[in-house]
């Protein structure tokens, strides 16, 4: 994509094409105006299209380019949070409206694939959250007791069967997720894309949003060769967020992100390495995660950027770390490498913002964009066609309000997660 390896790696090599888009290249009226092909716009595009709004999705760059096209690829439920603090940081009415809503969240993604025959190497066997040592453990044990209480379908295994599904005896314990799974990021974001364009919806990639304002009680937006005049628009850029909507992302400490995928694995590693597919991550401060995808590639990440010196500490890192881990994997080559940002808010939890009138969008999805983002721009689309009100958001809108020390902050990760990984230790 935008031919760099290391932008979307792995996800830019495997994902079917997505669909033709143009520039906007005119002056065009429509209904609503969406800025960013993520998730969060491409959800709410299909969704407006198919109840007849005339839409226009605006893209700066490409289809999938931000966050989208860079994870994981895990569709969680919930936040980083744990269940209890969401009415503790929201009040009861809003924390439980937005629990129940990303608790159900994996199942409108995968609803959505089904409906619409998205090919994204959907996996529906669950997630492990896994324990490290005696305080993970003891973290997990609290998360399933307050999700076990909702209802949920999480069940906390010990060591013996964390290692049978892992293939490794480093965790112990785990907490598995039923409602989650994993899918091919990228794949999944250009799957909505075709589908909203089939529904009716006008995509237009290149077209970063310069300007926005209002005439004769209508908004407008414009790009560098074009403008579109709308009755609403959805802000959905997050933390990739720049022009007029700069303030979402100056909201969010950018938290640097890399994956490394290997080459296939062989028959025997896959039977003894995640047979199940299910999706991983552990409960250490700075995070690893681990997946594989459909062709048997082991997809391995943790905090920092590939960059600078970053690269070769990390690349040499993460082949110590799968050695330790997964001592039966011998020495690894790596087929793909690529990094983003995850944009974290204050409290980890989303926001609501209203950008004046008529202007709206959810943002701060704290490295949870799947799930979420796909469940946010279906809201939005109920909100617009007047099925949903403002009060009945899953959140009180709130203004955009940069965090101190922001950019200290965002140096600190970056370097810190260098240092943690050359010397092996923690922040």
């Amino acid at each position: 994509m935008l031919n760099d390896p290391r932008s979307h790696g792995l996800w830019e090599k495997t994902a079917p094409a997505p669909p033709l888009t143009t520039r906007l290249e005119e002056a065009i009226s429509a209904d609503v105006v969406i800025v960013g092909g993520g998730y969060t716009g491409l959800s709410a595009a299909l969704h407006l299209a198919q109840a007849g709004t005339n839409v226009v999705l605006l893209e700066a760059a490409e289809i999938g380019f931000g966050g989208a096209g860079r994870n994981v690829g895990l569709i969680n439920a919930g936040m980083w949070v744990m269940p209890d603090d969401f009415p503790k940081e929201l009040g009861p009415v809003y924390g439980e409206r937005l629990l129940d809503l990303l608790g159900n969240g994996p199942a409108l993604v995968r609803e959505l694939i089904d409906k619409h025959a998205i090919a994204c190497e959907l996996e529906k066997n669950g997630t492990l959250h896994c324990a490290v040592g005696p305080e993970g453990l003891k973290e997990l044990e609290e998360r399933a007791r307050q999700w076990q209480k909702r209802g949920a379908p999480v069940t906390l295994l010990d060591a013996a069967e964390t290692e049978r599904r892992v293939g490794s005896r480093a965790y112990s314990g785990s907490l598995l997720d039923m409602r989650a799974g994993t899918l091919q990021p990228l794949a999944y974001a250009r799957g909505l894309a075709h589908a909203a364009a089939k529904a009716g919806a006008r995509l237009h990639t290149g077209s970063a949003v310069t300007s926005t304002g209002e005439v004769e009680g209508r908004k407008f937006v414009k790009t560098a060769s074009g403008q579109v005049t709308v009755d609403w628009v959805i802000v959905a850029t997050d933390a990739y967020s720049t022009g007029p909507w700069e303030q979402v992302r100056r909201e969010q400490v950018h938290l640097p992100y890399f994956n490394l995928a290997t080459t296939p694995l062989s028959d025997n590693l896959r039977r003894s390495i995640l047979a199940g597919r299910e999706g991983c991550w552990d409960t250490k401060e700075i995070l690893s995660s681990f997946r594989m995808d459909q062709a048997g590639r082991l997809v391995f990440g943790s905090v920092g950027a590939l960059r600078g010196t970053g690269t070769a500490i990390h690349k040499s890192w993460a082949r110590r770390s799968l050695k330790r881990i997964f001592p039966q994997l011998g020495e690894v080559e790596f087929e793909a490498e690529w990094y983003g940002k995850i944009g974290m808010t204050d409290n980890a939890l989303p926001r609501l913002h209203k950008f004046g009138r008529n202007t709206i969008g959810f943002s701060g999805y704290n490295g949870r964009g799947i799930a979420p983002g796909t469940t946010f721009g279906k809201l939005l689309a109920k909100h617009i066609l007047g099925e949903v009100s403002e009060i009945d958001l899953p959140l009180p809108l709130s203004d955009p309000q940069e965090p101190a020390f922001r950019a200290i902050k965002e140096a600190y990760y970056e370097t810190g997660a260098q240092v943690a990984h050359f010397t092996g230790e923690r922040f």
